[in-house]
C-alpha cells in the first residue's frame, strides 16, 4: 500500500469515528444522544489511536495536514511528498464524513437544528470573536504537533504509541476544545464540512464558510509553529521563520485581547 493510500485510509478512519461520535451524541433518537462532552472527547481520541494503529506504519499517520506541515518545516519530512499527502487527508476526510452521513441516515430527518447537523461534520466557535478564535486553533494545534515530536523523542513499549497520541488529542479536547471545538486539523473541518454541502441532508441549512478559514489557517500556524519552536529550544536549531511566526502570534494574541477589552 502507498503511503498516500495510507493517510486516505487513515484519515477516513479518523472521520468516520470522530464525526461518528459527534453525530451519536447530538443527532436524536440515538441512543447515545446528549451524552456530553466527556463521550465527544474520548470518541476523537480513540478515533485517532485507531487510525495511527492501522496506517501507522504504512504512512507514518500524520492524517493532518498541520503535521505534515510541521513536520516539512523543520526537515522531518519531505516536501516533495507533502501535496500528496494533503491531498489524500482531503479526500480521506471527505469519504469519512460521507461515511457518517449513511450511518445515521434516519437520524437527520428527526433532528430540526441545522446548527446541530453542522456541528457533526464540522466545528464553530462557542463565542464569536475572528482573532481569538483563530489563537485557540493555533494554541491546540500547536499542542498537538509539540506534543507528538515529544511523544516521538521517547521510548515506548512497542505498540503503546498510538494510544499515547490518543491521550494527547483527548487531552486537548477536554482541556482546550471547549472554545472552538478543537479542530487542530484543516482536513478535519474542512473535508466534512465540503461533505455537508454537498450530501442530501434533510434541513441542514448552510455550510458556515464564513467561518471555514479559521480552523484551516489556525492548524497550519500552529503545527508549523509548534515544529519551529521544538526544534528552537530542544535542539538548539533557531530558524529566522521561527522568530517571524512569534511575532505574528504575539501580535493577534494582543488584538484578541484588545477587541474583548472593547467588547467588555
Amino acid at each position: 500500500m502507498s503511503a498516500y493510500l495510507g493517510e486516505f485510509i487513515g484519515t477516513m478512519i479518523l472521520m468516520l469515528l470522530g464525526c461518528g461520535v459527534n453525530a451519536g451524541v447530538n443527532l436524536k433518537k440515538s441512543y447515545s444522544f446528549d451524552s456530553g462532552w466527556i463521550i465527544i472527547t474520548l470518541g476523537w481520541g480513540l478515533g485517532v489511536a485507531m487510525a495511527v494503529y492501522v496506517v501507522g506504519g504504512i504512512s507514518g499517520a500524520h492524517i493532518n495536514p498541520a503535521v505534515t506541515l510541521g513536520l516539512a518545516s523543520v526537515g522531518e519530512f519531505d516536501w516533495n511528498l507533502v501535496p500528496g499527502y494533503i491531498i489524500a487527508q482531503m479526500f480521506g476526510a471527505i469519504a469519512g464524513a460521507t461515511i457518517v452521513y449513511l450511518q445515521y441516515l434516519p437520524h437527520w430527518r428527526q433532528t430540526e437544528d441545522a446548527g446541530v447537523k453542522l456541528g457533526v461534520f464540522s466545528t464553530s466557535p462557542a463565542i464569536a470573536n475572528t482573532p481569538a478564535n483563530l489563537l485557540s486553533e493555533i494554541i491546540g494545534t500547536f499542542m498537538l504537533v509539540l506534543g507528538l515530536l515529544g511523544i516521538g523523542s521517547n521510548e515506548f513499549t512497542e505498540g503503546l504509541n498510538p494510544l499515547i497520541v490518543g491521550f494527547l488529542v483527548l487531552s486537548i479536547g477536554l482541556s482546550l476544545g471547549g472554545s472552538t471545538g478543537y479542530a487542530i486539523n484543516p482536513a478535519r473541518d474542512l473535508g466534512p464540512r465540503i461533505a455537508h454541502f454537498l450530501l442530501p441532508i434533510a434541513g441542514k441549512g448552510d455550510s458556515n464558510w464564513r467561518y471555514s478559514w479559521i480552523p484551516v489557517a489556525g492548524p497550519i500556524i500552529g503545527g508549523i509553529y509548534a515544529g519551529l519552536f521544538y526544534y528552537a529550544l530542544f535542539k538548539d536549531e533557531v530558524k529566522t521563520e521561527f522568530w517571524g511566526l512569534t511575532a505574528v502570534i504575539a501580535v493577534l494574541a494582543i488584538t484578541a485581547v484588545i477587541k474583548e477589552r472593547k467588547n467588555a
